[in-house]
């Protein structure tokens, strides 16, 4: 998703209309270009003035703006312009009204009526109060959206403003965002940039055993690799998932490989590295494994001592062994920020990858088990900084730079 695609976000009036701004703003570091429109009681939660400051468009917020009127071959009725330029309607909140109206077809407002004229694919949010949203007729109209192909993201469980607990809590913004950029890639008309290729991705963390039922491990999460594969998938790859223990999911599509253990992701990612064109090391390996794993359990009587070995170093041998044409990104975990671009370019030159991927893992909100990640993007001839934002984004950010590296390097990428 290298170039701007628009969408719109059709703000409701609930109390989580503020989340909305965030979802803008993360819809722009996705590489996406958000476009507002406000429901009347939306603007009493959070102003348009918010959003034209954050988006850099200006906010639709009446059938009966001043340019809402003036339709010529040259300028078309605004609701019709929007609903033929956009690429995806995201509706967030979408609060108990809206969706009735949606499913019902009324058209008495600006975001009712763009609804009902728009052929781009829909995404609704839903947030609201627990017995609403499990009222027989919200669910009701739910049923009748969904069968006509919208996208409901679920939202949460949890305390709501009301002071309830239950069903309601507008779900997290990177599961919006995530959602977006699933069914964006979904669309035919979808970027299809990484068709032919065979992306190959380890992801989470390895373990490696004491014993029977302990084991030495990190704090991966495997969320960074995962969204590594969605994004590929999206963009038309074949994808071989290698995934160490991790509680996520594996995206639909992808050829998944278990590897609990270092030597076991690496028997898997030689295997596999034959048929990859694009190689990316997001798992975090494990760097020592115990020298003499215990047959039983070890009883707690004092003191251990562990003596461990260092495991085999998957990237170098991968680098080692690839064919022609197969292009290597590895990672770099750092606690030290300060010589963050100091280890990650010795990394680099010392194992000698296509690319390295830098990130702070000891930055707050950021890394190991979160749903947002930031780093660099590095190579031998450039540093490209990517900006906080959700992996899902990143893992974009990341497909794009491997894309343009290919591109200018021939001499790799001819097989």
């Amino acid at each position: 998703m290298s170039a701007r695609v628009k969408v719109t976000v059709g703000v409701c009036g609930g109390i989580a209309a503020y989340k909305a701004v965030d979802l803008v703003r993360l819809l722009q570091d996705a590489g996406l270009d958000p476009h507002v429109v406000m429901t009347a009681s939306a603007q009493r939660f959070v102003t348009p003035l918010t959003f034209n400051a954050i988006s850099g468009h200006p906010v639709i917020t009446s059938l009966w703006s001043d340019s809402a009127g003036a339709a010529s071959p040259d300028q078309p009725i605004e609701h019709i312009a929007e609903a033929q330029t956009t690429n995806a309607l995201i509706v967030a909140p979408a609060t108990a009204n809206t969706i009735a109206r949606f499913a019902h077809g009324l058209a008495d407002d600006f975001l009712a009526t763009l609804y009902l004229a728009t052929k781009a694919p829909v995404i609704l949010a839903p947030a609201m109060n627990v017995n609403m949203w499990e009222h027989p007729a919200t669910q009701a109209n739910l049923t009748i959206l969904r069968q006509r192909g919208v996208h409901i993201v679920e939202p949460g469980t949890g305390y709501l403003a009301c002071g309830m607990t239950g069903s309601g809590r507008l779900a997290d913004i990177p599961t919006i965002v995530a959602t977006t950029l699933q069914v964006l890639g979904s669309k035919e008309s979808a970027s299809a940039d990484l068709a032919g290729q065979t992306v190959l991705i380890t992801a989470g963390g390895t373990r490696e055993a004491i014993d029977p039922v302990r084991f030495i491990g990190n704090n991966s999460s495997g969320r960074m690799g995962y969204a590594l594969a969605t994004a590929a998938l999206q963009r038309g790859a074949r994808v071989i998932l290698i995934s160490a223990p991790t509680a996520l999911e594996a995206p639909a599509g992808c050829e998944l490989v278990p590897a609990t253990s270092a030597a076991q992701m690496r028997t898997a990612v030689l295997a596999h590295l034959p048929e990859a064109t694009i190689l990316v090391m997001a798992a975090a390996v494990s760097d020592f494994t115990p020298r003499h794993p215990e047959a039983g359990k070890i009883k707690r009587t004092g003191p251990l001592l562990l003596e461990l070995d260092p495991t085999q170093d998957i990237l170098q041998e991968a680098i080692a062994q690839r064919q022609a044409g197969t292009t290597i990104i590895g990672f770099a975990a750092e606690t030290d920020s300060a010589a963050l671009l100091k280890n990650a370019r010795a990394k680099l030159e010392r194992k000698g990858a296509d690319a390295i991927v830098a990130n702070d893992v000891s930055t707050p909100g950021l890394g190991f088990d979160s749903e947002n990640n930031s780093g660099i993007f590095l190579t031998r001839d450039a540093q490209i900084d990517i900006p906080a934002t959700t992996k899902a984004a990143m893992a974009h950010r990341i497909l794009d730079e491997t894309l343009a590296l290919k591109t200018m390097q021939p001499a790799l990428t001819t097989r």
